[in-house]
């Protein structure tokens, strides 16, 4: 038997190679089997509860990657908030009606060239929906993500369902539902109304023309008696057939353009340097100037429609663009609207739901409205009145779900009142009692509050929860009565929303049921289905109020910083409305997914990443340690160099936990661990590093500020351990007696700082510590599974400051140690470290009783194989100066041969004729194991 049979080596089963891909199902397996989720729910009973509710994403398709960063972020915080202790039930949940799914459904039929009714297209509508149910729900798991995966909240259950009929019943019974003509965002290609929440902004490149609209009344003699034209702008051509006025602020000040053709045009003042460059207007003269109120009776006549444009007074009329004078369609814009309604004008809106126009639009009826745009402009130049034309890219609305441009359309819906009750002003307060992390949330959503207009309730499609509404066939009138639509509400909660629509209202409403109106009693029933959000922005009263385990308000809602307009929005609205207070304590917001040159993910850039093929390639902790690095409060960045940077971090770290775990084979911690007082100096130095970073990570957790988790830890690993405390132990691990007091006492820090490593990890890599944690010695007490262990509490750790301070400095000396060696490497003076020796001279006692006490962990410290320590300075200036006092350096090549047990170079070996090739330190080892050693090797 050699030598290396004499060493304590590393013995462990965590592999080096992590295998992610075929360990992670094998651990959710392991979890699944010990019920994981109810024994974290059993062992926190009865403690403070922190609930976290689960924004529901839409079941239609696989995951993507802003799906994993959202759910991974969930459930670090949730695992954190158990293992600190809390009640933290999870109950994930899934928005199940809507576009997004009725569409995908729609264009499966067209493929099959089939032609559904309504009840038919439902039905493939749910079982879409919860076929991904079940994909999603798989996926979720497998990416970690614990929590009530079996009983998760679907919208399309009977029981919720039910709560968003209730709701809408509370809201009508307050008077916050109504039905009126109002301008709404209206997609042509979904054939729908659309709320606020279902608008995206994108680059558009629309026309851009100046028209002039002649004059045709001047009482005042605003143009001196002259034939006049007040100019507009528009990126709508398409909207002037319905133009009823033009708009001008009653404040600002207009001028009298005179041309080089002796045309006049009337503009703003402040815009006529820009006109006139756009236009290409040259040598024109100022004649006149008037203030906008001064303006009111003029009227002008259409460009190509014989009908008046009067000039009307508006104070929401801006000066950052166009002419000052608004060319005002009430059909087609909210302020438009508004101005109809003010003036009494007609609510003209010539377009119907696919975007086409009516008779009303006279010559370009039947046309699609973009279509018409270019034959629009072509009728105002026919009349002489087109001064400019061109093109312009700029932000627009479009649909959230197909994409496409979205049109301003008057039409009669249901809608919510914001303003009913002070609702809006009770909504902008109750925000600032709401932390919003980040902090600029608040803005964000107090502003879209603010400025939201009333919500439109009302959508002209198939799948969803119908507007429990009838109306009376004898007055027409809507029935807003409680007991009519409580009614709905039993039918619903036992047969579900499809029997809404199958049911004829004689089989819903009581017999005796009479119209509150004209007291009819024949009725029929409202077609339209209510908005998605109002389902998803009744969570917190359908799940929350709901189930055992979980309480109303939320502590936390967690989503992408796009739902301050949307779900944070909605249930905003929906509980302040019905139960007087917001339904969430705080609110926390991630950016989007870009990749790493801050593009977003498209396909058609190629750097869209699956989390499906990340998980498959390389593991779902790789993706959770990715998530942990971003600092998600921003935009997030991932690509193929990003996950490598972590895939390389997660490296260092599983490689730390297998040094620790492999210096631990035989540690029973039960038995052989010290007492603190009993351990190395420098172990109780590597114990304040692992307070000090406990305490790091707990604030980093407690503020939701995982990246810097992520960086202490990865800081910790990298360079408190390898490259420095565990380098320096090796030889007393490797090379000491077993039993040896110096290694149980490096064994006993060892194990501490697994353990607490551990559970520090557990949120992020939630499988890798899992399976560190199965590798771990057992001990009295140890806890079935990582995610059951108590969080590590840095106060176990006594504070030693001095010895902290000590041996910090004592590193400091180090890197001069090590910028000497290199010296002597460059002189080829010595190979590796082993080779030297070093001398160190200080004529101040109490370093020097330090350096003394701290010999043998100093040249584990510095890596040589001999510190000598001299109480002097003999004359040599002192080329380290500490805390404690001054020190001198020398380095210089060890004396003695290599000793080929421990591989130091010491006088002593060759002194021993049966070891010779051993050092006297590894000879007294060597016999204290009582093993014959062959005196050669």
């Amino acid at each position: 038997m050699g030598y290396k049979d004499t060493l304590n080596l590393p013995q462990t089963s965590f592999s080096m190679r992590a295998n992610l891909a075929t360990k992670e199902p094998e651990i959710l397996d392991f979890w699944d089997e010990i019920g994981l989720y109810q024994k974290t729910l059993a062992r926190n009973k009865g403690r403070k509860s922190f609930i976290l509710h689960d924004g529901p994403p839409y079941s239609n398709g696989d995951i993507h990657m802003g799906h994993a960063l959202n759910k991974v972020l969930k459930d670090m915080i949730v695992k954190y908030k158990s293992l600190r202790g809390y009640y933290a039930p999870y109950v994930p949940g899934w928005d199940n009606h809507g576009l997004p799914i009725e569409n995908k459904v729609v264009e499966m039929v067209k493929e099959e060239n089939l032609e559904l009714d309504r009840m038919e297209l439902r039905r493939r509508c749910r079982d879409y929906a919860l076929h991904f149910v079940d994909v999603q729900r798989q996926q979720f798991k497998r990416l970690g993500v614990r929590g009530d995966w079996e009983n998760p909240y679907l919208t399309l259950s009977n029981e919720y369902e039910a709560i968003i009929v209730k709701v809408f019943s509370e809201l009508v019974a307050g008077g916050y539902v109504y039905r009126g003509l109002r301008p709404i965002h209206w997609c042509t290609s979904c054939q729908t109304a659309l709320a606020e929440a279902e608008i995206e902004y994108e680059m558009k490149v629309s026309p851009s023309i100046y028209v002039k609209f002649p004059v045709k009344e001047d009482p005042q003699g605003i143009f001196g008696g002259k034939k006049g034209f007040i100019l507009i702008w528009t990126t709508t051509p398409w909207t002037i057939p319905a133009n009823l006025a033009i708009v001008v602020h009653p404040e600002y000040d207009y001028v009298i353009l005179k041309t080089r053709e002796e045309e006049l045009y009337l503009v703003a003042q402040e815009l006529v340097e820009r006109v006139a460059a756009e236009a290409h207007l040259e040598d024109y003269q100022i004649v006149a100037r008037y203030k906008g109120g001064d303006l009111k009776d003029l009227i002008c006549t259409h460009p190509f429609l014989a009908r008046p444009s009067p000039v009307l007074l508006g104070d929401y009329v801006t000066l950052d663009q166009g002419t000052g004078c608004v060319h005002t369609a009430p059909g087609h814009g909210r302020e438009d609207f508004l101005t109809g309604q003010q003036y009494g004008l007609e609510i003209l809106c010539p377009v119907d739901e696919r975007g086409i126009f009516d008779d009303r639009a006279g010559q370009f009826r039947g046309m699609y409205v973009e279509d018409a745009n270019p034959l629009v402009v072509e009728a105002i130049a026919q009349n002489g009145l087109l001064l400019k034309v061109g093109q312009v890219e700029h932000q627009y609305p479009h649909c959230w779900r197909c994409h496409n441009p979205v049109i301003f359309r008057t039409t009669v819906q249901w809608f919510m009142s914001v303003d009913h009750q002070g609702l809006r002003q009770k909504a902008l307060k109750e925000i600032d009692q709401v932390e919003w992390i980040p902090r600029w949330g608040r803005n964000r959503i107090y502003a879209m509050v603010a400025e939201r207009p009333d919500w439109c309730l009302s959508r002209q499609r198939f799948w969803g929860v119908g507007i429990p509404i009838f109306y009376c066939q004898k007055c027409g009138e809507p029935i807003l009565d409680k007991r009519a639509i409580e009614c709905v509400y039993e039918l619903v909660k036992k047969e579900g929303s499809d029997a809404w629509f199958t049911k004829n209202p004689e089989e819903i409403l009581p017999s005796d049921f009479n119209c509150p109106s004209c007291g009819g009693n024949s009725f029929r029933k409202e077609n339209d289905i209510l908005d998605v959000w109002f389902d998803s922005g009744s969570s917190h009263r359908a799940v929350l109020e709901t189930r055992p385990e979980l309480s109303w308000p939320a502590d936390m809602y967690l989503e992408g910083s796009d739902q301050h307009r949307g779900w944070f929005n909605s249930s905003l609205m929906v509980s302040m409305a019905t139960r007087d207070r917001a339904p969430y304590r705080s609110v926390l917001t991630h950016g989007f997914m870009v990749d790493d040159k801050g593009r977003k993910m498209a396909k058609s850039l190629g750097n869209v990443i699956s989390p499906l093929d990340v998980m498959r390639d390389s593991g779902a902790d790789i993706l959770r340690l990715w998530v942990s690095s971003t600092d998600y409060r921003g935009d997030v960045g991932i690509s193929p160099s990003i996950l490598k940077q972590v895939t390389d971090t997660y490296r260092r770290i599983r490689n730390t936990a297998r040094f620790l775990l492999g210096n631990l084979y035989d540690f029973d911690p039960d038995v052989k661990a010290l007492p603190y007082q009993d351990l190395w100096e420098v172990d109780r130095w590597a114990l304040q590093r692992l307070r000090r970073l406990t305490e790091q990570v707990t604030r980093a957790y407690q503020e939701y500020q995982f990246h810097l988790v992520y960086h202490y830890i990865s800081n910790f690993c990298a360079v408190e351990m390898s490259a420095r405390y565990l380098d320096i132990l090796k030889d007393r691990l490797y090379t000491s007696a077993p039993d040896a007091p110096g290694r149980r006492s490096a064994q006993t820090v060892l194990f501490k700082i697994l353990t607490y490593l551990t559970s520090l990890l557990c949120p992020v890599l939630s499988f890798t510590c899992e399976e560190i944690w199965q590798s771990t010695p057992d001990f009295q007490g140890k806890e079935e599974s990582i995610h059951l262990r108590p969080w590590p509490d840095p106060s176990e750790i006594p504070v030693e400051e001095e010895v902290e301070r000590k041996f910090d400095e004592i590193m400091t000396a180090r890197d001069e140690v090590f910028k000497r060696l290199e010296v002597l490497r460059g002189q080829k003076t010595i190979g590796d470290s082993l080779r030297a020796r070093v001398r160190l001279f200080t004529d101040d006692e109490n370093l020097y009783s330090h350096l003394m006490e701290n010999r043998k962990s100093l040249e584990e410290l510095y890596m040589v194989s001999e510190i000598e320590v001299e109480r002097e300075l003999s004359g040599r200036e002192p080329t380290i100066s500490l805390r404690m006092g001054r020190m001198a350096l020398e380095v210089e090549p060890a004396a003695g041969k290599k000793c080929e047990r421990c591989w130091k170079y010491l006088p002593s070996v060759g002194s021993n004729i049966k070891h010779p090739q051993v050092c006297a330190g590894c000879l007294e080892i060597l016999e204290l194991l009582g093993i014959e050693v062959l005196t050669k090797l």
